[in-house]
This record gives C-alpha cells, structure tokens and sequence, in this order.
C-alpha cells in the first residue's frame, strides 16, 4: 500500500513550482508560507514581516512532497524564504 502523507503545521513541503512551511491546517485545506519579508512600516503593528501564503486543498495533498519538520516557527535549522516583493 502506497505512502498517504498528510501534511502537519511546521512540515516543509515541495507542490507544483513552489515549496515552504506548513502555515495553518484545516480539515479542507493547508495554507504554505512561501515567503516572507520585513514589513515597509511596522508602526503600531505587533507583527513585523509580511507573510505570502498559498491554499493546498485537501483533494490536492498527493501532490505534495514532504522534505522534513521542524519543532516550532522559531527553530532556526532551515531558515525562513526571504524574498523582495
């Protein structure tokens, strides 16, 4: 019987032509953080990057191939996608 992997937050994952963290899980989809940069201002905001998401659905996760996991979004062995939007 073939490998079903189911997506965990914290998993970082290859789909299609991008890949990132596991951002969010619901039972209907993922969100995968594929990048993140420092906000312009971050006057009176609590957070201070901005966060590009993008929706897995459920029926879509086959298609996704796991690389590895981490602890917590502030374990530092792979480091964030910081990218120039």
């Amino acid at each position: 019987m073939p490998f079903h992997y189911i997506p965990k937050v914290n998993d970082y994952v290859k789909w299609k032509h991008m890949e990132g963290w596991v951002y969010f899980k619901d039972e209907e989809y993922i969100s995968i953080e594929i990048a993140v940069k420092d906000k312009l201002c971050n006057k009176g905001s609590f957070h201070k990057k901005d966060h590009l998401l993008i929706l897995c659905y459920q029926n879509q996760w086959n298609q996704l191939e796991y690389v590895t996991s981490r602890e917590s979004v502030y374990d530092t062995d792979m480091p964030l996608v910081e990218v120039a939007l």
